[in-house]
């Protein structure tokens, strides 16, 4: 039986490479609290054989938030919402074949509770589904 709800290593947005060219690149949306960035690659975008693939990234800047137990709070509630949710997409980039790198920075300037997190995770991917929707639509 697959794991369904995981949150493993190759599922994670590490290298520095990736990041930077997500903050160069990639393209941004807000949804408060969180500001997105996001690169996808589609196999017909890029005429190669990309996987199902989706990595995803957070992070919480020292400007409102000097205490790392607080950032490091944030990240963990933020990558737990993420990783209940992200099946939604995943399902979508394996129809496809596409990838599709994505990073959440938090931006509210108080500690959030789990639920508003979590909801704010699921317009996000409703969102990002229907930006990737257009950008499919105008490629093909």
């Amino acid at each position: 039986m697959a794991k369904q709800f995981t949150l493993g290593k190759n599922e994670r947005l590490k290298s520095r490479k990736l990041i930077e060219q997500l903050f160069k690149e990639g393209k941004t949306f807000n949804v408060f609290p969180f500001r997105v960035y996001y690169i996808y690659k589609s196999s017909r975008l890029t005429g190669g054989n990309p996987i199902g693939n989706l990595k995803f990234g957070a992070g919480v800047g020292t400007k409102n938030f000097k205490k790392a137990v607080d950032r490091n709070r944030i990240k963990r509630i933020t990558k737990e919402a993420w990783r209940l949710q992200k099946n939604i997409a995943l399902e979508k980039l394996k129809e496809t074949n596409a990838s599709l790198n994505v990073f959440f920075i938090y931006t509210a300037k108080e500690l959030p509770a789990y639920e508003p997190v979590y909801n704010k995770v699921r317009v996000i991917l409703d969102k990002l589904l229907k930006l990737l929707d257009e950008i499919d639509t105008q490629v093909s």
